[in-house]
């Protein structure tokens, strides 16, 4: 079962590289006892091994190896312009896993890395202090999972769990958590946080099948979304990237239709909708190792270094998807 992303998520991981500065950390020792067979292998610095050269992405995205290690200097960054704020101010990101389990064809992390390894940053009490820092200056919106998966990843590390627990005594932060995970169990223990936003992203059948083959499918993602709407969590659901292939309309109609139909919409908390966008750089790295791929080689139009669909078509898959979202939720609750 694809929503049992323990016993799959456990089976990659034959090698894990560890930094000699965290061999001793609390987490990596917690990380390192769920795979007692894995060959553990010291290194100085997890760039050696994520950042060299000649690495076939395509490749190690058949068997991933797990990296341990410390993240230093800069950890909270300014949230980027292709991604939605939600009406908040001080927006601002952080990474403490690199790369996603779920290689999803569209996903500009296959362009950004060099490596399809992951990393984990064990310092999570390092992440909590630069946060602290900036909190002191001003209230703080924070998304934790543009560069992974975190949820997906609860079972072999529950960063998920910690930055919960450390953000609900947090009155002026407000958290989202972004997944396409079936992993909600992992964490329904927890009472909800009233600053805290369990966020799933939602695609049709037909691209969780052709683009997201190892994600877990709609009706998995929909019934966390109902536990969790049904627990009292704030729960945003992201349409996006919205894509254009043959017969999209019917496709998200038959996604917007079925989401309500499982969720009560006065449950959500708002709605995100947007389209295929992603920077020039990363489609061109992706053009070169995915040479069969329809969705990375569509003719997308560049406007300041970012390729998307062209304005018209852009303008005609927003109209017709938030003209869906609007049969369920008030305007103000839809950010595009």
């Amino acid at each position: 079962m694809k929503g049992l992303e323990k016993c799959s998520v456990i089976k990659s991981f034959s090698h894990i590289y560890i930094e000699e500065g965290v061999m001793d950390h609390p987490v990596t020792r917690e990380i390192i006892k769920k795979f007692p067979g894995a060959v553990k292998i010291r290194i100085k610095h997890y760039k050696d091994v994520f950042c060299r050269p000649r690495q076939n992405f395509i490749v190690q995205e058949m068997s991933r190896k797990l990296i341990l290690a410390e993240k230093n200097g800069e950890m909270i960054y300014p949230g980027p312009e292709v991604c939605q704020d939600f009406g908040n101010k001080n927006f601002y990101y952080t990474a403490p896993i690199l790369n996603c389990i779920y290689s999803c064809e569209y996903c500009y992390l296959r362009g950004m890395y060099p490596s399809a390894n992951i990393v984990i940053f064990v310092n999570i009490e390092d992440y909590f202090r630069k946060v602290e820092s900036l909190l002191e200056r001003q209230p703080v919106y924070l998304c934790l999972s543009y560069d992974s998966d975190l949820l997906a990843m609860e079972r072999i590390v529950p960063l998920t769990s910690r930055w919960i627990a450390y953000a609900r005594e947090k009155r002026n932060l407000k958290v989202e958590i972004r997944t396409k995970s079936a992993n909600y169990s992992a964490i329904r223990r927890l009472p909800p946080a009233d600053n805290i936003i369990l966020a799933w992203t939602l695609s049709p059948s037909e691209v969780i099948e052709k683009y997201e083959r190892k994600t877990p499918s709609l009706e998995h993602r929909l019934k966390c979304i109902k536990n969790a709407v049904d627990d009292g969590w704030k729960v945003r659901l992201c349409f996006d990237p919205v894509l254009y292939f043959e017969n999209w309309q019917r496709a998200y109609e038959n996604l917007i239709t079925r989401t309500f139909s499982i969720v009560q919409p006065e449950k959500i908390y708002d709605a995100g909708i947007g389209v295929f966008r992603i920077s020039r750089d990363y489609l061109k790295r992706m053009r070169k190792i995915t040479p069969a791929s329809d969705i990375i080689f569509y003719p997308y139009e560049e406007r300041n270094g970012i390729y998307s669909y062209p304005e018209r078509k852009k303008g005609e898959i927003i109209e017709y998807v938030s003209g869906l979202v609007k049969k369920y939720l008030p305007s103000e609750k839809i950010f595009i």
